[in-house]
């Protein structure tokens, strides 16, 4: 199943008059179609850097991730920024699903797109995951060696949340099971049923105790300044059981095996930032950086582009994907 593709602009952030977008469609490893925008800098010649954007987790490419792209193609570089399978304009049944696996491939996907593009050059491809799609793109790159720099943004562990809770409040056995067993009674009422229950995407109207990362959840997703249509976060959220296949990946479990640069990206102020501090821990070599910005909090990153730091994510890529010596620049 594939979802109609649109033609006209429906980003949440304006177009850049000094870069090309166009729309693609490639295919992962799975037969899934996924949708994609390809963001190139105008008079581009040459093979150039690429990269692959993919997040927040529950966003649409035309929210985060595709202001990433664009700001990355203006600074010279080929990005991709693609909606995940089952998710946005890409295909894939049953719609509004995660996993782990096949999230994972999606980045591996859109390396094998920029792989073969004839203005992208296939020894500098990296890759850059917002928030959920941070640890799906440090997983990607701890398989992956085509990834040579890998920039994760307000970084969150979809498996450790999930089977977790949030700073790590509901880890223990009976807690998960308490999980499995709700969700599994789910698995059951979703074939009785023949439909699938959504989780709700960022709750709305908002609570008035609600903690201060959930607002500003609210302020984004809900809002003129980030809601799109098709964003689970910004609607109906993803399906109840989206959460099993997390509960049982240790999706970092082999960071520490990444070779390859690494850049961790996060707020200091965020309630998510343990997750950047901790992963950082594991990485190994002199090629991995933790960046933290001041007074940022989590949502800061999804398109505040006055502290984005583009320009240190710009400097970070070209030192580890250099060009070669009389290649193009």
């Amino acid at each position: 199943m594939n979802t109609s593709t649109t033609t006209e602009w429906d980003k949440t952030f304006p177009a850049s008059d000094r870069v090309k977008h166009s729309k693609t469609t490639f295919h992962n490893r799975y037969g899934i179609p996924l949708t994609a925008d390809v963001y190139i800098p105008r008079d581009a010649e040459g093979r150039l850097p690429a990269l692959a954007v993919c997040g927040p987790f529950g966003a649409v490419k035309e929210q985060a991730s595709g202001l990433y792209a664009q700001a990355m193609a203006e600074r010279g570089f080929l990005t991709v920024a693609f909606d995940p399978s089952f998710t946005g304009e890409s295909g894939g049944f049953p719609r509004n699903v995660a996993s782990p696996d096949i999230n994972t491939e999606d980045m591996e996907a859109a390396v094998d797109f920029l792989s073969a593009h004839k203005q992208a050059d296939p020894e500098r491809i990296g890759v850059i995951g917002i928030c959920g799609w941070g640890g799906m793109a440090l997983n990607a790159a701890a398989v992956d060696t085509r990834i040579k720099a890998t920039i994760a943004s307000t970084m969150y562990d979809m498996s450790r949340v999930t089977a977790n809770g949030y700073f790590d409040a509901e880890d223990s056995e009976s807690s998960r099971y308490e999980k499995r067993k709700a969700l599994s009674a789910q698995r059951t009422a979703d074939f009785c049923s023949g439909t699938y229950a959504r989780a709700g995407g960022v709750v709305d109207p908002l609570p008035g105790d609600a903690p201060d990362f959930v607002k500003a959840y609210y302020d984004y997703y809900k809002t003129k300044r980030g809601y799109h249509p098709r964003s689970l976060n910004s609607n109906h959220g993803w399906n109840v059981t989206s959460a099993l296949s997390f509960l049982n990946m240790p999706l970092l479990h082999y960071s520490g095996e990444i070779r390859s640069a690494v850049l961790l990206i996060h707020g200091e102020q965020a309630h998510s930032c343990y997750f950047s501090k901790d992963v950082f821990k594991a990485l190994h070599g002199d090629n991995k950086e933790l960046l933290l910005i001041p007074g940022a909090v989590h949502t800061d990153l999804y398109d505040r582009t006055d502290i984005i730091p583009f320009d240190r994510m710009t400097q970070f890529l070209c030192k580890y994907m250099p060009a070669q010596d009389g290649g193009d620049q």
